[in-house]
């Protein structure tokens, strides 16, 4: 058929936790004759359905005009068991730290069950507590409002970017800082909540938490995400960006993801409970107007 093209090439794949493979003269569908080498690398990650795939390099390419022939899908056993519930949120205490320096959550009484007692009949009694606190405590929902000015805040954020949407999760290898487009190439992630599970949470009120070493989504990760259709963003990390001195203060992933109307939800907990797939997740914070953060409780059911 004309207008389709075929990529032929060699290529060496390194995988982030050791090893690699070699192909010879690989055939691959290609969108058009001017497929460059990292759309190639990318594209032959998601045929093959690698996963930690930290570098491919190509050589020797062709691209010649033929039929395409279509691509090999990769299926994901499915769960076993019975419908359940996974909770995948900090829990909110009075003081604690979710981001170093910012300040802590405070939560008192406003009635007590004793000072109740006097405006109600005998043996009823009520507790009413208060929270002082900022937006960004615990596991928390970014909206566009977030970063950008004339994004849309927690109000105007639709139920279906936060409520009941098919979930992906991404395992990321342990050590590895940055998510980029190619660990992210396997995955179908269209209309789907994509939940970067990189085990960060296991420190989750400790220094090491914020450190240097946290893990990250990248500026091309974001793109890729945004590209492939993602509609919402998790991560078990204390920021999605890079938040050392080497980013200089940029957020390619906040800005990217949320210029796209992509909520992200930040400080996730749990995601090794998850299978990769077959589960549905919801972030849903109260319908508030004029705020671009605000905790949510973050869960996901799971079907057999």
């Amino acid at each position: 058929m004309a207008g389709e093209y075929r990529a032929v090439f060699d290529a060496e794949v390194v995988f982030v936790n050791g090893g690699g493979l070699r192909t010879e003269g690989f055939r691959l569908d290609v969108p058009g004759p001017e497929v460059d080498d990292a759309t190639l690398g990318t594209l032959l990650v998601r045929h093959l359905g690698l996963l930690m795939v930290g570098e491919v390099r190509i050589t020797n390419k062709t691209v010649v005009e033929e039929p395409h022939k279509g691509g090999r899908g990769v299926a994901v056993p499915a769960g076993d068991g019975g419908r359940r519930l996974v909770e995948l949120s900090h829990v909110i205490t009075d003081g604690m730290t979710t981001l170093p320096g910012w300040p802590a959550p405070r939560i008192t009484d406003w009635l007590t069950r004793e000072a109740s007692r006097a405006n109600y009949a005998p043996g009823v009694e009520f507790h009413v507590a208060r929270i002082d606190m900022i937006a960004n405590t615990g596991t928390y929902l970014d909206t566009p409002a977030h970063r950008w000015a004339d994004g849309a805040d927690l109000a105007g954020t639709p139920l279906d970017r936060l409520a009941d949407l098919p979930g992906i999760v991404v395992r990321v290898p342990a050590g590895t800082r940055a998510v980029d487009g190619l660990m992210l190439a396997p995955y179908d992630v269209a209309g789907r909540a994509v939940l970067l599970h990189t085990g960060w949470d296991a420190h989750f009120g400790t220094d090491r938490y914020a450190g240097p070493d946290a893990p990250h989504l990248t500026g091309d990760g974001a793109e890729w995400l945004v590209a492939a259709g993602a509609a919402l963003v998790g991560i078990d990390s204390i920021n999605i960006d890079d938040m050392t001195a080497a980013a200089a203060g940029e957020r390619p992933a906040h800005s990217t993801l949320l210029a796209a109307g992509i909520p992200i939800v930040e400080h996730l907990t749990g995601l090794a409970a998850l299978p990769p797939e077959g589960f549905r997740f919801t972030a849903a914070p109260p319908m508030m107007a004029g705020m671009g953060t605000f905790p949510v409780r973050a869960f996901a059911v799971v079907d057999g």
